[in-house]
């Protein structure tokens, strides 16, 4: 039904020593949700994270000849363009 919140399918179940439970729980507390809520969100950011870190991309030679002297020619007009527009947006961590 729409609306309606999805249900977990899944249980995901771990061992913690009792201060790093007591550590999660003040943090989940603060940040207003529960225990699980709190952990599935930040193994989830980090999962994120991780992958988008570890991401490879895989060419043959021809290939990453083409991109190396892409990369070492003068951008055009529309790339230099492009570049100046992403220089220009800050970052969140520098609008705080």
């Amino acid at each position: 039904m729409a609306g309606q919140p999805e249900t977990s399918e899944v249980n995901i179940h771990l061992r913690a020593r009792s201060g790093d439970r007591d550590l999660i729980d003040r943090a989940a507390n603060i940040s207003g949700t529960n225990r699980s809520q709190f952990m599935l969100s930040s193994a989830l950011k980090e999962a994120t994270n991780v992958l988008l870190d570890q991401t490879m991309i895989r060419l043959d030679a021809e290939a990453f000849q083409k991109v190396l002297t892409w990369m070492d020619a003068v951008p055009s007009e529309a790339e230099s363009k492009g570049i100046d527009r992403l220089k220009s947006v800050k970052s969140d961590w520098a609008n705080g």
